[in-house]
């Protein structure tokens, strides 16, 4: 048995009974259960459906999300998520380089690196080489002014939590930030690099080992074995290429609004839906959500 997930985005909510009859239809599916009216639905299907690529590009045209996976096994007992431009919206050192000055250097080097096109480590050498003499004061100052929240986050972390998962905030960002946004989330651990200081001024070089594609791996075998449960247990999200290696391991790897390299490379894409789409295809219905605070 499989289950078809449609999803829209919730400030839209443009998913119709109309596009859910048609997709049901295409699939062969059974009765559409909606999760949350004009937002998501499901509906179970016998088999898995043989090519899908048509009826995905079509609702991709009218901006909705189609996610399709077993239905045994879908409601994960950890959450491995990725924090620049998946549980925030923004990239750190980006905001970092626009308050050190070369902003517009740094975020073309952020980019090609999450695309794939330049080496994680070498990349994020080379940014925070240019981060060197910013005040260390400057970090609060971007949590404060520049830092928001991916819309749907704190209730992926509230009900997940809630239902027994052990939550991780893995990064290749960097400490200072990730401490935040966990304590503020409610992540159950984070690992991130470390920005080195000089006094009150940041030194220009991250600490090592470099937490990039590898270290994400490790952390997601680490958290496994920790808690006896296996990679199939774990729901990763994240969108550059630097996650691709925890997003193609875990039982369900998605792609938060991702990089077209990690887009091609995985399973479950979500281009429309915010945080909460991770909740609707572990089968949460919306009056299940809880909302922290």
């Amino acid at each position: 048995m499989f289950i078809a997930t449609l999803l829209a985005d919730p400030a839209k909510a443009n998913l119709t009974p109309e596009i859910s009859r048609e997709a049901t239809q295409s699939l062969s599916g059974g009765t559409v259960d909606w999760l949350c009216d004009s937002v998501a639905c499901e509906v179970a299907l016998p088999q898995e459906p043989a090519d899908v690529e048509s009826l995905w590009q079509g609702l991709q045209d009218r901006e909705i999300d189609l996610v399709i996976q077993p239905a045994k096994g879908r409601r994960k007992a950890v959450l491995l998520a990725d924090m620049d431009s998946t549980m925030i919206q923004q990239e750190c050192i980006d905001e970092l380089a626009a308050e050190a000055g070369v902003g517009a250097r740094v975020a073309d080097i952020t980019a090609r690196a999450m695309n794939g096109e330049l080496d994680f480590e070498a990349a994020l050498l080379e940014r925070v080489g240019l981060l060197k003499g910013l005040p260390v004061s400057v970090i609060d100052r971007v949590l404060d002014t520049r830092i928001t929240l991916m819309p749907g986050g704190p209730e992926l972390l509230a009900t997940m939590k809630a239902n027994g998962a052990y939550c991780a905030l893995v990064s290749g960002g960097f400490t200072d930030f990730t401490q935040a946004i966990a304590d503020k989330l409610g992540f159950d651990e984070n690992r991130a690099n470390i920005l080195l200081k000089d006094g009150d001024r940041l030194a220009g070089k991250p600490g090592l080992p470099i937490v990039g594609r590898e270290a994400k791996v490790k952390a997601l075998h680490d958290i496994v074995a920790r808690k006896n449960l296996s990679p199939e247990d774990v729901l990763a999200v994240g969108d550059g290429a630097n996650d691709l290696g925890m997003l193609q391991l875990a039982g369900s790897g998605v792609a938060l609004h991702a990089k077209p390299v990690v887009a091609a490379q995985t399973n479950i894409r979500l281009n429309f839906a915010n945080l909460s789409g991770l909740l609707y295809i572990q089968g949460y219905r919306q009056s299940e959500f809880l909302f922290p605070g």
